[in-house]
């Protein structure tokens, strides 16, 4: 997959940055673990579906098997706009959906072999600790080396599993904790970068 190829997102119109991370997945994975943060909800109950058209952003099953999903275009004008106007709703239908035009909605697991970096970031998370920090770190220095040009796609996922795997187990006590843990992973993904950049 070359740097055109990851840029080219079907539905969404983001940055570069999460645009890789669309395709890797890991901005699933990252959300799965906002998910388990802000909801307490264990991993093992959060799922991830791939879903073409991008128009369920989110969806919650409830004891009773009844399911609430929230279903927009991919325009975060809409998400943006009930942040500012909570707890009231916009007056502007950014999201609004034509439901006769819509024909299909369709989900499918993902292929975690094929998207590695999901399966690292339900893994960091479930190690807890500084871990997840130290996979963002360590994904924003791979991601810019594939923008750059420095590694391939395929190697994000790489260099991720190697700094994971030198992940320390520290213990969050304080946000300088955190801040270190991040400019550390940092550095060991830089290091595992290069290595593959000679390598090449």
């Amino acid at each position: 997959m070359t740097v055109d190829d990851a840029l080219a997102h079907p539905t969404w119109r983001m940055g570069p940055k999460i645009t890789v991370d669309s395709s890797t997945l890991m901005n699933k994975g990252l959300e799965v673990i906002e998910a388990h943060e802000l909801f307490g909800v264990d991993y093992g109950c959060i799922e991830v579906v791939v879903h073409p058209q991008s128009i369920v952003h989110s969806m919650v099953e409830f004891t009773d098997g009844a399911t609430l999903a929230q279903l927009s275009h991919p325009d975060m004008r809409l998400a943006i706009g009930y942040a500012l106007a909570y707890p009231d709703r916009a007056t502007i239908p950014f999201g609004s959906i034509d439901w006769a035009a819509l024909r299909r909605l369709d989900f499918e697991p993902p292929d975690l072999a094929a998207f590695p970096c999901l399966a690292l970031a339900y893994e960091a998370g479930r190690v807890g600790g500084t871990c997840p920090a130290w996979l963002n770190g360590a994904n924003e220095v791979a991601v810019a080396a594939f923008l750059e040009g420095v590694i391939p796609w395929v190697a994000i996922a790489e260099v991720l599993q190697e700094v994971l795997s030198g992940h320390d187990g520290t213990t969050p006590t304080s946000a300088d904790v955190v801040i270190e843990a991040d400019r550390r992973s940092r550095e060991s993904a830089r290091r595992a970068v290069e290595r593959r950049a000679a390598a090449a």
